[in-house]
């Protein structure tokens, strides 16, 4: 039987050791400036992945997952020793996504933004096609 919140428990304090690890004990100096978004791990308790973010250029963020990989170890190590579970999970790095959905959210909703003023600015200039009171009266017939 799966307890799903046992493995996410696990993922929350599996999170906060990555960060801490990651501010006070990587010195790697390939590692920009990252934010540890998230961390999933399986149910079966053997797989972590860790979901991150890097603040900066392309390049960077490249250098970045490189210094992750290659402090993989010592990171696992440091989650076998604070978290005492029986199996270490192992740990992959996965670049988050949420920075470019939200560029596109942002770009989306100002796009929805510039439409409806337009629409806005056209409704206000606009004059009726016909005459301003459409309707026939019984004493108009003459």
């Amino acid at each position: 039987m799966v307890d799903v919140a046992r493995a996410r428990k696990l993922g929350e304090r599996i999170q906060e050791i990555v960060a801490e690890t990651l501010e006070l004990r990587i010195k790697d100096p390939r590692l920009g400036f990252i934010t540890v978004t998230d961390c999933r791990v399986s149910p079966d308790l053997h797989d972590a992945t860790v979901f991150y973010t890097v603040f900066g250029t392309d390049e960077e963020a490249v250098s970045t997952a490189a210094a992750l990989e290659s402090a993989k170890g010592m990171i696992r190590t440091e989650i076998g020793k604070r978290t005492g579970v029986k199996f270490t999970p192992s740990v992959s790095f996965i670049r988050d996504a949420l920075p470019s959905n939200v560029r596109a959210i942002d770009d989306l909703l100002a796009a929805a933004a510039a439409a409806d003023s337009e629409v806005h600015q056209r409704a206000a200039q606009a004059s009726y096609a016909g005459d301003a009171d459409p309707y026939k009266r019984s004493g108009d017939d003459e």
